[in-house]
């Protein structure tokens, strides 16, 4: 075993190889140094629980193992992708993605510093909300609006400001659980307050709201039940109604609308989602929704309403904790900026963009890509194909849009091993894997990505690791 040992190449030996060196250069000496002796420590043990001999690797041959598996631990865990997967909301592709004048705003204020919460007129300390308040207002209605970093800390602030020690009266068809094991009961329980259930799975009627008002009550609360739908003998009560009922017991009425429209998405052909201005219309005395869903802005989580709830939220002590930067305001107040006139929005914010794309125009676009790659070794066949797209990011689960993809079959390879090596590429391209085709949905890829994309495909033929654009 001794004599095993002996033939395994120094840390020194290692790092003057070629492969290596050229990595130092472009990496770090000490985390090539870490990488190597890590490397060599593995193959010890390797050695010492082996049952048979094992050939040690010339130094060359290790030299080489250790440049590519160095190459794979170097990689950004975040990068960007290409997304194939025709889900426009994609919570593990990090939902929205912004709009230029987004991304423009974004740059310009995290470039330096930025009136955050100084009032410029007056020289005295202002709020950072004044960023994207007044906008807020002027498209939704409300007297008032705050942002925190997510629609699950508008709930929890929310509650604890105006229910902290109290019951909440929620419908048992709305106690929602959603991605990431966020469930409903578990935030009112953080928040402070108790929770009080009414009503059925399917149906709760008003007056199993209004009997459920007591000394104990502290908010009636509505919850948009973003990721799944109850159909058949059902029954709700409208916000208008839950409204009276809150205003008639002295209490405020929250209703958490989820993903934050502030447009009718009627006309994409997806219905029932609600607007938000629609809420405060009906009298909602706080509304809440998320700011990186249907909004199309960075993630954020939106409260807007009445004066009095808005101003006590503020001063909660957990707002410190849940306040957003610069960067999310910058993002947020461009984006909103869009919806002043509703085809700009739908022209600028990409979701929306996505979501009115023609589908003629998919078609046409994934049949050129299909054409640029057909010659391509490794592929059996490549066609454009029609499907199905989802909203995604817990908006609307059963409604699809038609789409077109294309349909990758390939030729001496497992279509799992070519999306692998496809999310390997840079950048990465992300599609769905259905039986034995890789499809790349054309409604979520970008029109300025698909050279990028047919460059990636032909890479395949070129090299036996991941693609990568030139």
């Amino acid at each position: 075993m001794a004599n095993i040992f002996r033939n395994i190449p120094s840390v020194n030996e290692l790092l003057e190889s070629p492969q290596l060196k050229k990595i130092v250069e472009s990496v770090n000496h000490q985390v090539v140094v870490d990488g190597v002796r890590t490397f060599i420590d593995d193959l010890k043990e390797t050695i010492n629980n082996a049952t048979d001999d094992i050939e040690i690797p010339s130094p060359a041959e290790m030299a080489d193992k250790i440049a590519d598996w160095l190459h794979v631990e170097q990689k950004e865990y975040l990068r960007p992708v290409i997304n194939g997967t025709g889900i426009i909301l994609h919570t593990g592709l990090g939902r929205a993605p912004l709009a230029k004048s987004a991304i423009a705003a974004t740059v310009q204020i995290a470039s330096g510093y930025a009136s955050v919460e100084v009032d410029l007129a007056s020289g005295q300390r202002g709020q950072r909300v004044k960023a994207v308040e007044k906008l807020l207002c002027e498209l939704t209605g409300a007297e008032a609006a705050v942002v925190v970093n997510n629609n699950a800390a508008a709930t929890m602030i929310a509650l604890a400001t105006v229910a902290t020690g109290k019951e909440v009266i929620v419908s048992r068809g709305q106690l929602i659980e959603i991605g990431g094991s966020y469930r409903l009961p578990d935030v009112m329980e953080c928040s402070g307050c108790k929770l009080k259930e009414v009503g059925t799975t399917n149906k709760t009627h008003a007056a199993d709201y209004s009997s459920a008002v007591g000394e104990e009550t502290g908010a009636i609360l509505k919850v948009h039940p973003s990721n799944f739908e109850v159909v058949g003998f059902t029954k709700t009560v409208s916000a208008k109604e839950l409204v009276s009922i809150a205003h008639a017991n002295d209490l405020p009425m929250i209703d958490d609308v989820g993903s934050g429209a502030l447009i009718d998405f009627a006309k994409f052909g997806l219905s029932n989602e609600p607007v938000v201005s629609e809420s405060i219309k009906d009298g909602a005395d706080i509304v809440l929704f998320s700011g990186d869903k249907l909004i199309g802005g960075p993630q954020c989580g939106i409260i807007i309403g009445k004066r009095k709830y808005i101003d006590q939220v503020l001063k909660n002590p957990l707002m410190r904790a849940m306040r957003v930067d610069k960067m999310t305001l910058a993002a947020l107040a461009a984006t909103l900026r869009l919806y002043r006139k509703e085809d700009t929005a739908e022209q600028e914010v990409p979701i929306l963009r996505m979501l009115s794309m023609p589908e003629a125009n998919l078609k046409l676009r994934a049949q050129k890509i299909a054409e640029q790659i057909q010659s391509a070794s490794w592929l059996e066949s490549c066609e454009a194909t029609q499907s199905q797209s989802m909203l995604g990011g817990g908006s609307l689960p059963t409604q699809k849009m038609p789409t077109w993809c294309v349909a990758i079959h390939p030729r001496g390879s497992s279509v799992n091993r070519i999306a692998e090596r496809l999310r390997s590429a840079n950048p990465a391209v992300i599609g769905r894997v259905q039986k034995d085709t890789l499809l790349i949905d054309m409604r979520t890829v970008f029109p300025e990505q698909d050279m990028i994309l047919v460059e990636l495909l032909q890479a395949l033929d070129q090299q036996d690791d991941a693609p990568q654009q030139a």
